[in-house]
Protein backbone atom coordinates (compact mmCIF):
# COMPACT_ATOMS: atom_id res chain seq x y z
CA UNK A 1 0.00 0.00 0.00
CA UNK A 2 1.30 3.25 -0.79
CA UNK A 3 1.74 6.31 1.62
CA UNK A 4 2.38 8.49 -1.41
CA UNK A 5 2.09 9.44 -4.79
CA UNK A 6 4.75 9.12 -7.51
CA UNK A 7 4.50 9.27 -11.12
CA UNK A 8 5.07 5.09 -10.83
CA UNK A 9 2.82 4.38 -8.44
CA UNK A 10 0.17 6.40 -10.21
CA UNK A 11 1.29 4.99 -13.36
CA UNK A 12 0.34 1.71 -11.53
CA UNK A 13 -2.84 2.56 -10.54
CA UNK A 14 -4.01 3.66 -13.95
CA UNK A 15 -3.33 -0.04 -15.02
CA UNK A 16 -5.04 -1.71 -12.64
CA UNK A 17 -7.79 0.76 -13.35
CA UNK A 18 -7.91 0.40 -16.62
CA UNK A 19 -7.82 -3.19 -16.16
CA UNK A 20 -10.76 -3.78 -14.23
CA UNK A 21 -12.70 -0.94 -16.37
CA UNK A 22 -12.03 -2.87 -19.84
CA UNK A 23 -13.44 -5.93 -18.63
CA UNK A 24 -16.59 -3.87 -17.21
CA UNK A 25 -19.79 -5.14 -19.07
CA UNK A 26 -21.43 -1.26 -19.32
CA UNK A 27 -18.33 0.78 -19.56
CA UNK A 28 -15.70 -1.33 -20.85
CA UNK A 29 -16.72 -1.77 -25.04
CA UNK A 30 -16.72 2.19 -24.95
CA UNK A 31 -13.13 1.97 -23.86
CA UNK A 32 -12.24 -1.05 -25.77
CA UNK A 33 -13.43 0.22 -29.00
CA UNK A 34 -12.08 3.78 -28.38
CA UNK A 35 -8.72 3.09 -27.66
CA UNK A 36 -6.62 0.93 -30.13
CA UNK A 37 -2.83 1.40 -28.27
CA UNK A 38 -3.36 0.85 -24.51
CA UNK A 39 -0.02 1.14 -23.62
CA UNK A 40 0.60 4.43 -24.88
CA UNK A 41 -3.21 5.38 -23.40
CA UNK A 42 -2.42 4.00 -19.96
CA UNK A 43 0.78 6.30 -20.00
CA UNK A 44 -0.81 9.22 -21.50
CA UNK A 45 -3.73 9.42 -19.01
CA UNK A 46 -0.95 8.26 -15.92
CA UNK A 47 0.97 11.84 -17.20
CA UNK A 48 -2.51 13.44 -16.94
CA UNK A 49 -2.44 12.35 -13.15
CA UNK A 50 0.91 13.57 -12.61
CA UNK A 51 0.71 16.59 -13.77
CA UNK A 52 -2.52 17.46 -12.22
CA UNK A 53 -1.56 15.93 -8.71
CA UNK A 54 2.28 16.24 -8.73
CA UNK A 55 2.70 19.62 -10.94
CA UNK A 56 5.06 16.90 -12.90
CA UNK A 57 6.14 16.76 -16.82
CA UNK A 58 2.91 18.58 -19.06
CA UNK A 59 0.23 16.85 -20.02
CA UNK A 60 -1.01 17.68 -23.77
CA UNK A 61 -4.23 16.89 -24.77
CA UNK A 62 -7.98 18.11 -25.11
CA UNK A 63 -9.83 15.21 -22.57
CA UNK A 64 -13.43 16.86 -23.00
CA UNK A 65 -13.25 17.08 -26.65
CA UNK A 66 -11.89 13.12 -26.82
CA UNK A 67 -14.57 11.96 -24.96
CA UNK A 68 -17.44 13.86 -27.00
CA UNK A 69 -17.03 11.56 -29.85
CA UNK A 70 -17.94 8.15 -27.84
CA UNK A 71 -20.90 6.93 -26.88
CA UNK A 72 -21.12 7.85 -22.62
CA UNK A 73 -24.21 7.85 -20.93
CA UNK A 74 -24.65 9.75 -17.10
CA UNK A 75 -24.64 6.45 -15.66
CA UNK A 76 -21.35 5.49 -16.83
CA UNK A 77 -19.87 7.83 -14.39
CA UNK A 78 -20.50 6.23 -11.36
CA UNK A 79 -19.51 2.77 -12.54
CA UNK A 80 -15.94 4.22 -13.64
CA UNK A 81 -16.31 5.91 -10.20
CA UNK A 82 -16.80 2.99 -8.44
CA UNK A 83 -13.89 1.46 -9.85
CA UNK A 84 -11.61 4.03 -9.26
CA UNK A 85 -12.89 3.85 -5.91
CA UNK A 86 -12.09 0.58 -5.43
CA UNK A 87 -8.46 0.56 -7.53
CA UNK A 88 -7.70 3.78 -5.17
CA UNK A 89 -8.44 1.89 -1.93
CA UNK A 90 -6.28 -1.30 -3.28
CA UNK A 91 -3.37 0.54 -3.51
CA UNK A 92 -3.14 3.56 -1.23
CA UNK A 93 -3.60 4.43 2.01
CA UNK A 94 -7.21 5.46 3.37
CA UNK A 95 -6.44 9.64 3.39
CA UNK A 96 -4.63 9.32 0.17
CA UNK A 97 -7.33 7.06 -1.59
CA UNK A 98 -10.14 9.19 -0.53
CA UNK A 99 -8.02 12.52 -1.95
CA UNK A 100 -7.95 10.69 -4.92
CA UNK A 101 -11.50 9.98 -4.99
CA UNK A 102 -12.77 13.52 -4.50
CA UNK A 103 -10.74 14.39 -7.42
CA UNK A 104 -11.80 11.72 -9.72
CA UNK A 105 -15.38 12.51 -8.37
CA UNK A 106 -14.80 16.54 -9.65
CA UNK A 107 -13.43 15.36 -12.93
CA UNK A 108 -16.22 13.19 -13.31
CA UNK A 109 -18.97 16.39 -12.69
CA UNK A 110 -17.13 18.36 -14.36
CA UNK A 111 -17.12 15.83 -17.67
CA UNK A 112 -21.10 15.14 -17.07
CA UNK A 113 -21.59 19.15 -17.25
CA UNK A 114 -19.85 18.94 -20.62
CA UNK A 115 -20.96 16.16 -22.14
CA UNK A 116 -24.62 16.69 -21.32
CA UNK A 117 -25.75 20.14 -19.41
CA UNK A 118 -27.53 21.43 -22.97
CA UNK A 119 -28.90 25.22 -20.46
CA UNK A 120 -30.94 26.42 -24.48
CA UNK A 121 -32.81 22.53 -24.35
CA UNK A 122 -33.56 23.12 -20.62
CA UNK A 123 -35.20 26.35 -21.52
CA UNK A 124 -36.73 25.22 -24.77
CA UNK A 125 -38.75 22.58 -22.40
CA UNK A 126 -39.12 25.81 -19.59
CA UNK A 127 -41.27 27.34 -21.85
CA UNK A 128 -43.55 24.66 -23.64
Amino acid sequence: MHAELTPENLRELVGRFYAAVREDDMIGPVFNAAIDDWDHHLDHIAQFWASGLLGVGRFTGRPMAAHMRHPIEPEMFDRWLAHWARTTDELYAPALARGLQARASRIADSFKLGLFYRPSQREDRDQA
